[in-house]
């Protein structure tokens, strides 16, 4: 994060030569009028705890960062994190007392389409503002004052599977039968859904259409109706450590997909798998280029790094689940310093009609749901490492897309 951050914006002169130098030359000392208290949840216990963490872990690291360059408006930040417990109906109670009991300032969206929806609703009787970093489904946002830092775009159920076929139809062999096997987490059945269609429209055959309960641990039946269909792709919609429950429950009977993709998969227990090599899932942000021209990512990522490795993560490297809860107090602050007060009606007319430079890209909140344009890519576990593959432009040097076993 450069010596302006979170400033660059203020007052809409965003990208201004000469907003730059009056922001950096303030001093980096907090006024009086006590802290920001920026209120939120995330699953921090139940079965989304592992990437919870994550997220926790890169709003620790933005707060002291801008707190040590004078906090937002002068004032040091304060984030009060409340445990949801993975649990929506949790979120909402704990909302609803963030504002009422605690009387935060502002509000940071948990993790999870249930809960963000839940915190959304209590936002909304409040008219509180809402930056969310994990909807995976915009149509369940028409909230006017909620704005994601996740550049999913307006139709991820069509997009996300769009992209991931656009990269496996890359390969020499690209894949001519996919199955499809979702948890019934809100988001991942919607885009499982659309991705169906795009499929479908592609002349790719769906061999199995399988959906199980959020929450499930025993994949034992599943992995054998999906080594019976024995697809040329599968298509996960796997949430959290569903995708190692997965992994393992398919090594047990000695199978292994020829191509894997998993949807939102815990990164680090993921990428460890040791049947996890060559498998795929979205990304918007990676531990590599052209990501680290990104606006503040090469501070974020040698914080956070270091945070994770002291933590004891089982992949203590920045990705994207990381990165986009970073952009989300990217956005805050920025619309914070854009207006000049705390104000959420107008702060987020001030996030409607200006770009934030985040680290995972420009974030603009044009169109419905406030959600811009997408930016999604497929990036692969090569090595115990997550690399993007797709685009092209987006890998690292020397790196290819690894061809299905």
């Amino acid at each position: 994060m450069s010596a302006n951050s979170m400033k660059l914006n203020r007052r809409a002169f965003l990208g201004s030569a000469a907003a730059a130098a009056a922001f950096g030359a303030m001093p980096k000392v907090f006024a009086q009028g006590g802290p920001i208290r920026v209120g939120g949840t995330l699953p921090l216990t139940g079965p989304l705890a592992g990437v919870g963490a994550i997220h926790k872990l890169a709003a620790e690291v933005f707060v002291e960062q801008i707190n040590t360059k004078g906090g937002i408006l002068g004032r040091k930040v304060e984030f009060v994190l409340l445990d949801d417990q993975s649990l929506p109906a949790n979120a909402r109670t704990l909302y609803e007392r963030l504002v009422t009991a605690d009387k935060v300032d502002l509000l940071m969206g948990p993790y999870g389409t249930s809960s963000i929806i839940a915190a959304m609703g209590v936002a909304a009787r409040f008219k509180k503002m809402l930056i969310q970093s994990s909807l995976g489904d915009p149509s369940l946002a028409p909230y006017p004052l909620q704005f994601p830092s996740l550049p999913i775009g307006a139709e991820p159920q069509l997009t996300d599977t769009e992209v991931v076929l656009d990269a496996y139809a890359s390969l020499p062999t690209p894949p001519k039968t996919i199955a499809f096997v979702t948890s019934k987490f809100p988001s991942a059945l919607t885009i499982a859904k659309g991705g169906q269609q795009v499929a479908e429209k592609r002349g790719i055959k769906s061999v199995l259409d399988l959906e199980y309960e959020f929450g499930t641990k025993d994949f034992g039946a599943i992995a054998n109706r999906i080594k019976a269909a024995d697809p040329d792709l599968l298509w996960s919609g796997a949430i959290g450590m569903e995708a190692v429950q997965l992994l393992d429950a398919m090594s047990r009977i000695d199978y292994q997909p020829r191509n894997q993709f998993y949807l939102f998969p815990a990164p680090g227990p993921t990428a460890a798998h040791p049947k996890a090599n060559g498998l795929t899932s979205l990304t918007w942000f990676e531990e590599h280029e052209p990501f680290l021209k990104n606006h503040g990512a090469q501070e974020f990522v040698s914080a956070y790094d270091s945070k994770a490795k002291a933590s004891g993560f089982p992949y203590p490297r920045a990705e994207y689940q990381a990165a986009v809860e970073y952009a989300a107090w990217q956005i805050l602050a920025a619309a914070a310093e854009g207006v000049g007060k705390l104000d959420d009606a107008a702060m987020a007319a001030w996030l409607r009609a200006n770009p934030v430079e985040t680290v995972v890209g420009t974030r603009t909140f044009d169109g419905k749901f406030n959600a811009g344009k997408p930016s999604t890519k497929v990036k692969q576990v090569q090595g115990k490492d997550w690399v993007t593959v797709w685009p092209a432009d987006f890998r690292p040097a020397g790196k290819e897309f690894l061809a299905a076993l």
